[in-house]
């Protein structure tokens, strides 16, 4: 038996590798995603004043931290049993809203697009941004970054900082906005707009117009037939925000449908020794494991998810996309791993429709933006769609408002299980019969990952708190010296 490792995995957030084995003709057995690192944010949120959970849980991860903030403070506007005003409520989404164009953009041009703008199998020195630069255009490179900025200066202008937004309160948020303020929002919007235009006719031109392209898309390797999760609206329109979190099956029958207090009743999570990341399932149909199917408890929590769990989008614009992706796949649901970028544009368009949309909407201009907390603090939940699949904060405090447990469940926790199914598959077609797999044919199995674009920074918690340190020391000669470990 032969071991393959791809270690570090690339274009990613955080670390991981993917070890396979291949027998001796070269037919892979078995290949499995690990995760070795681990965080340890629920143990470091234990013992603080509640009202501070939601600054630091932005420190989980550099890409994500709006996400975090707004489950965060989800969570302990529930905690406080608090109703927001409804400018405050409408700014919180407006920024989410700017924030998910933000993080969208980064994942297709910079992590994603490599693989189709310039090649799979092309040189891993130019699958990267600059090599999508090289092939599209210094323009077009130019646009990506102008228009980044101005969803992050916008994400400064609502949430008082680029990467980890400290606006939210315990019953609205701290600021309100100026005229000015919405003037700008609303012109820099409208450019985004476009661009999120544009990038929807370059993936139609460089991918559905290769036919190579749309064939990998549409191939067995990359097709994975599980359940869907999204976060609905009460049109069970796709929603980042608010709504309810509603789970398909494969046959696209919808399995159950719930409020953020009641996830525990739907979700459990599944623990393998191999890896400190755990796996969801759903809790009604039992861990029955790695297996696809109708009857699977296992269920992906992506753009492509949100599209399939959804009945369509809430934006115009967005929804001739939505049709147009499922038209050509061959309709609902669709399994395609690869597809997920498509949706991911869609989705890069739905939030440029709905930032002009409630940038348009006189009530962001209101003062009435902070309800003050009287009630006595308990356990609250509040559940957000991040960009990377649904993710649920779940903090129980003492009479005092101080935390006394944590639970986080993030997207790519939610997408453990498929990644990890995804990997394998990848791998059982594409190294088929090859004993020595050269390394674009290794990219093509970290493809069948890339597409979940995966934040394994967040994902990694201990249910105890604790991890094993483990200290080697080795000669000069490779010989091992010392074997220190704390158990």
């Amino acid at each position: 038996m032969k071991k393959v490792s791809i270690d570090p995995i690339t274009r990613l957030e955080g670390h991981g590798k993917i070890e396979i084995f291949m027998d001796d003709d070269g037919n892979v057995a078995n290949a499995y995603l690990q995760i070795p690192e681990l965080r340890g944010f629920e143990q470091f949120c234990v013992g603080r004043p509640v009202e501070e959970v939601p600054r630091i849980v932005t420190r989980i991860c550099g890409v994500c931290p709006t996400a975090h903030h707004m489950a965060g403070a989800k969570a302990v506007d529930a905690v406080y049993h608090v109703e927001l005003p409804l400018a405050a409520k409408k700014i919180r989404e407006l920024h989410y809203a700017v924030y998910y164009f933000y993080d969208h953009t980064l994942h297709f041009y910079y992590l994603g697009a490599p693989d189709f703008v310039v090649g799979p199998t092309a040189p891993a020195a130019k699958r990267n941004v600059l090599g999508v630069i090289e092939k599209v255009g210094l323009e077009i490179g130019k646009q990506v970054i102008e228009h980044r900025r101005f969803a992050q200066d916008m994400q400064i202008l609502i949430g008082g900082r680029s990467t980890h937004p400290v606006f939210c309160i315990a019953g609205g948020v701290s600021k309100g906005l100026t005229k000015d303020d919405v003037a700008e929002l609303a012109e820099k919007g409208a450019k985004c707009l476009e661009f999120a235009k544009f990038s929807l006719k370059l993936f139609e031109d460089v991918v559905l117009g290769n036919k190579e392209y749309v064939d990998l898309i549409l191939s067995e390797p990359y097709r994975l037939e599980i359940g869907d999760m999204g976060l609905v609206d009460e049109n069970n329109k796709v929603n980042f925000y608010d709504g309810k979190v509603r789970v398909k099956d494969a046959s696209g029958k919808e399995v159950c449908k719930y409020a953020a207090a009641d996830y525990y009743e739907h979700i459990a999570e599944h623990v393998e020794p191999y890896s400190y990341l755990k796996y969801p399932f759903i809790k009604k149909r039992g861990w029955n494991g790695f297996v696809e199917g109708a009857d699977s408890s296992i269920y992906r929590a992506i753009p492509l998810s949100r599209l399939n769990a959804a009945d369509g989008m809430a934006t115009p614009l967005a929804q001739e996309h939505y049709e147009k992706m499922y038209e050509t796949l061959g309709g609902k649901p669709a399994h395609q791993t690869l597809a997920i970028h498509w949706a991911r544009l869609v989705e890069l368009l739905y939030s440029a429709e709905l930032w002009m949309e409630i940038a348009a909407d006189e009530e962001i201009l209101s003062d009435d933006i902070h309800t003050i907390p009287t009630a006595t603090p308990t356990e609250g939940i509040g559940i957000v769609e991040a960009p990377r699949g649904t993710l649920t904060h779940h903090y129980e405090t003492d009479e005092n408002g101080i935390v006394t447990k944590v639970n986080l469940i993030v997207g790519t926790t939610n997408n453990n299980a498929p990644i990890s199914m995804s990997v394998k598959k990848a791998a059982q077609h594409v190294l088929a019969g090859k004993k020595d797999p050269e390394e674009g044919l290794l990219n093509m199995v970290e493809m069948a990952f890339r597409a979940y674009d995966p934040c394994f920074s967040c994902a990694t918690h201990s249910l105890p708190g604790q991890m094993p340190l483990e200290i080697k020391v080795f000669e000069a000669d490779g010989s091992l010296r010392h074997h220190l470990v704390r158990s």
